[in-house]
């Protein structure tokens, strides 16, 4: 790996040439597995071998856009992308696992071709350790991508690694289906090329289906999420920290926006100095830029101590009520202000709304209520 980064001028210490390097490193592999797999299966007449020797050289494929997505995605921002295009990676995931489902439905049309028209193998033990040193070298080189792709948070990355790990378990069924035929003189290769191309086309389904619910949007990532509440609710200044949303353009590139519990009495010079610094920390450390809202709340009065725990008695009883924040008492206008967060396991969320603002205008009679209802977005 030092040679590549060194022959190609990448930065081992950056995302983008982890990536690079990685995509590299697997074009090289996947183009010297596939010739040599192609070559002993068209010299043994073995459809399980050429069908593997074909899916690698997909993999030359998938290595190759991983590596233009990377490029395409680190570019800079300019007026018509003002979030950068981070989300090339994901197209590029797409475009990755388009070319696995085209090599896996192809490998499943030879199959059953030699299913309905059995032929003789000139498969050899030589052969078979070809093919069980290049199952090694696949599962290495998977394992070494999935790696990679976890420290730098990579999805299109832990991808390809689980597709080549999963070409040499393809491998082995490969090996077992041609000792049968040495062993006992019966074919199984075309039965042995369907369940590689089972496997091929999951692998594709489950990357496609993972990249298209990242585009739709997915809950962004528990541990940013807890890891930045932790820290606004810690700010000296700040009563608590609720609503935040993350949303992602690209791998760790966030924006975001949340909403904070203020002192009613605190001024907004007070509330624009605590935010603000905060603003600039976070955006410095973790590279996230968010945005606060503010709610004004009164947490000392008898009032309020009362409402509180009226409030949480109710949270305590109710299975899809998660929590409440963003209590006020407004006595000039005689009006109680409250959100609730809600589960997305509910089945109606203004039954939610409706039983508990009638719970609250049971115990204040004659105070208007007003209840929002949120939902946990991380």
């Amino acid at each position: 790996m030092k040679l590549i980064y060194r022959l190609f001028k990448l930065d081992e210490n950056t995302r983008e040439g982890v990536v690079s390097a990685t995509s590299i490193l697997g074009i090289i592999t996947n183009l010297v597995i596939s010739l040599m797999k192609i070559s002993v299966g068209l010299i043994t007449s073995s459809i399980a071998i050429i069908s593997e020797g074909v899916n690698n050289a997909a993999d030359v494929a998938t290595s190759v856009f991983t590596l233009v997505g990377t490029k395409l995605a680190n570019k800079k921002r300019d007026a018509k992308h003002p979030f950068g295009h981070g989300r090339f990676e994901y197209l590029s995931s797409l475009t990755i696992s388009i070319f696995i489902l085209m090599s896996g439905f192809e490998v499943l049309k030879s199959s059953i071709e030699r299913i309905i028209n059995p032929s003789p193998l000139g498969i050899s033990y030589t052969s078979l350790l070809l093919i069980f040193v290049a199952a090694i070298i696949k599962y290495l080189l998977g394992a070494y991508t999935i790696k990679n792709g976890l420290r730098v948070s990579s999805e299109t990355l832990v991808a390809l690694g689980q597709d080549s790990r999963n070409d040499s378990f393809v491998s082995i069924i490969t090996i077992v289906s041609s000792l049968i035929f040495l062993l006992f003189n019966k074919s199984i290769d075309g039965f042995a090329g369907l369940i590689i191309s089972i496997l091929i086309i999951k692998t594709g389904y489950d990357i496609i289906s993972k990249t298209v619910s990242e585009l739709l949007g997915e809950q962004a990532d528990k541990d940013l999420a807890t890891t930045l509440y932790k820290e606004i609710r810690s700010t000296k200044g700040i009563i608590n920290a609720v609503d935040m949303i993350l949303h992602n353009y690209g791998p760790d590139v966030y924006y975001g926006s949340t909403n904070v519990e203020l002192d009613h009495k605190m001024t907004i010079q007070q509330a624009y100095e605590v935010l603000h610094n905060l603003q600039l920390r976070i955006m410095h450390e973790h590279n996230v830029v968010m945005v606060f809202g503010v709610y004004a709340v009164d947490k000392d009065s008898k009032e309020s101590k009362k409402l509180h725990k009226e409030i949480a008695k109710y949270v305590k009883e109710h299975e899809h009520v998660k929590s409440y924040h963003a209590i006020f008492f407004d006595k000039k206008v005689n009006k109680i202000y409250c959100d609730i967060v809600v589960d997305y396991e509910t089945e109606d969320m203004n039954k939610e709304h409706d039983d508990f603002k009638q719970y609250l205008q049971g115990l204040y009679p004659d105070k208007q209520i007003e209840v929002n209802v949120d939902t946990d977005f991380v």
